[in-house]
């Protein structure tokens, strides 16, 4: 049995070179030294394949399709075998991938392992991050509930914010002017075949890299980094060293297959989660939260001034991504030891406790818009007073659905929408019918969600909407 294994091993591999290509990575030298701060890029690959595993089996259930998303999801996490701690798993391992790649990226930046030679290293490992909050924020989308909903319509209204080319960008992300089917099949198909597509591409330049210019040494304090001396230095330092296999790889198995257990086993503690409520625009009353990761985000906008919100919407993530593009070229040289580099430690110290505070309030502080605040001020009286039945009808479907939140009558109400004390003057009766039941701008479609009495009471309500007409002068 040995002999025909090795027969058809032999076979297989004279034919694809799978042994030149293994060996020498397994193989690979390392610095000496390069004990358990080196398993958090391991671990988060590891969290992905879990993730790649566990999405696998979802899409096999999952239906992307804006009415039936949330009915396959409730089947999944209460009807399908162990669908829910499927679920469960793949949303933990999500959660873990982002923890480990910061972790990652902080031993890195503390280490100095961006600096010569590995200022590309560094570069590509940002693309990872950007494209794992990517992969993380279009999930979230795709559990189509309440919070998913009203996320996308926070996220598109900060993407219109940017200039010129706003709208324009609004209409891509929704794949037209309201959420809809064609937003859920555009989200779909970023979180299962665009973003891992690029970030699978961008992990193996990564490696490469890794590969060609070798694992950092740990640093020591007055060695420093010059391109002059650092690539016979580093030669020096890895005929101390070891191989990859087996004490390095052995590592980082040990500590990815503690991961994988703690994940697997907080999964069937917590459950998955979600989906919440069923997505419905007419319920703003939701007070949607983000998942922990933007909770940062969330709180720092709510805690704000309203006139500050554009330029930290459009101006502070290219700041930030800027200065983490831009930490090699500054300090890509010279002392790489953290007891020598104190500002680089005060900057993660910093960094960590603002983004720890940020993501507490996020939790804990009620501060999503205060959504209740135009729906208990009754209609004008001047208006009701001249309201026929099946208008009137129409006025208690306005103030029940919350359309004031958004709209004002007579100057009192939201101003997220336009003012409606006159709208009939603009609108007649099949375009009020059309933007009920289609929406349009950044109103929502209600067709789902009035029934067609209410949207001939509520469009009878606003036809009356108008100036009255002046007396004619006898």
């Amino acid at each position: 049995m040995k002999r025909t294994l090795k027969t058809i091993a032999d076979w297989i591999d004279f034919r694809l070179g799978i042994r030149d290509v293994l060996v020498p990575m397994l193989l690979h030298p390392t610095p000496s030294g390069s004990r358990w701060w080196y398993v958090f890029g391991s671990s988060a690959l590891t969290m992905l394949l879990l993730q790649i595993v566990t999405g696998i089996c979802l899409s096999l259930v999952y239906v992307p399709s804006a009415g039936e998303a949330w009915n396959s999801l409730d089947y999944m996490t209460y009807q399908q075998p162990l669908g829910w701690l499927i679920r469960a798993i793949h949303n933990n391992a999500a959660t873990a991938m982002i923890v480990l790649m910061i972790a990652h990226m902080i031993q890195v930046f503390l280490m100095g392992s961006f600096k010569f030679p590995r200022e590309m290293t560094w570069l590509i490992g940002v693309a990872l991050l950007v494209l794992t909050l990517g992969m993380a924020f279009t999930g979230q989308v795709l559990r189509w509930d309440q919070d998913a909903y009203w996320g996308l319509g926070v996220g598109a209204a900060m993407l219109g914010r940017v200039p010129y080319v706003g709208p324009a960008l609004v209409r891509m992300m929704l794949g037209g002017p309201i959420i809809g089917a064609d937003t859920l099949s555009r989200f779909f198909t970023l979180h299962v075949f665009v973003i891992p597509g690029l970030l699978l591409t961008s992990l193996g330049v990564h490696l490469w890299l890794v590969l060609r210019h070798g694992v950092s040494e740990p640093p020591v304090a007055g060695r420093l980094v010059s391109p002059v001396t650092y690539p016979a230095t580093y030669q020096e330092i890895l005929k101390r060293g070891e191989g990859f296999f087996p004490a390095a790889i052995m590592r980082d198995a040990i500590f990815s297959s503690l991961a994988v257990i703690f994940v697997v086993v907080i999964s069937a503690i917590i459950g998955p989660k979600g989906p919440g409520l069923v997505p419905d625009p007419a319920m703003v009353a939701a007070e949607p939260r983000p998942d922990w990761y933007f909770l940062s985000a969330f709180a720092l906008l709510a805690l704000s001034p309203p006139d500050l919100e554009t330029a930290i919407i459009l101006i502070l993530p290219v700041v930030l991504l800027a200065a983490l593009i831009l930490v090699p070229f500054v300090a890509g040289k010279g002392e790489r030891s953290p007891r020598r580099r104190p500002i680089a430690v005060l900057t993660v110290l910093i960094a960590l406790a603002t983004y720890g505070t940020l993501t507490w309030l996020g939790h804990t502080s009620p501060w999503s818009p205060d959504m209740k605040a135009w729906s208990g001020t009754p209609v004008p009286p001047r208006i009701v007073k001249q309201l026929q039945p099946l208008q009137m009808q129409g006025a208690v479907v306005f103030q029940n659905k919350s359309c004031r939140n958004c709209h004002a009558l007579d100057g009192e109400g939201g101003q997220r929408g336009p003012d409606l004390t006159y709208v009939a003057s603009s609108l007649n009766r099949d375009e009020l019918i059309r933007q009920v039941i289609q929406g349009g701008g950044n109103m929502p479609a209600f067709a789902q969600h009035l029934s067609p009495a209410e949207v001939t009471a509520l469009v009878a309500f606003l036809e009356r909407l108008k100036p009255e007409p002046k007396p004619v002068p006898k």
